[in-house]
């Protein structure tokens, strides 16, 4: 087995909180706080999510989070993990989640 010059740690997250991030460079952001459960605590990421889901129909939402990248400022956001997503047929980002049909423990890793 090869192993990668780095692990992406990839956390199941619950979206608290999303609204318009009109500020950023990049159309169609969104800012994001998110909660990876008492272990992990809250996080915040800015993600371009605004062509497939209003802020609002995110908050209660469980998503996957890259939390080991590092953080950037982006227009004064601190954004903390990437919101993981996978491009549409119009390489728009479309959010790649735990199945709603199961609970899912906040926190818990990929493997």
């Amino acid at each position: 087995m090869v192993e990668s010059p780095f692990d992406v740690e990839i956390r199941v997250g619950e979206v608290l909180e999303a609204e318009p991030f009109p500020e950023a460079n990049k159309p169609k952001m969104t800012k994001l706080w998110i909660t990876l459960g008492e272990d992990h605590g809250e996080i915040q990421s800015a993600a371009q999510l605004d062509h497939h889901y209003e802020p609002s129909e995110l908050e209660g939402r469980r998503v996957l989070c890259a939390t080991n990248l590092g953080s950037v400022r982006i227009a004064g956001f601190k954004s903390e993990a990437l919101t993981v997503g996978v491009p549409d047929e119009d390489e728009f980002p479309v959010l790649v989640e735990p199945d709603r049909d199961v609970d899912v423990p906040l926190g818990g890793s990929l493997y």
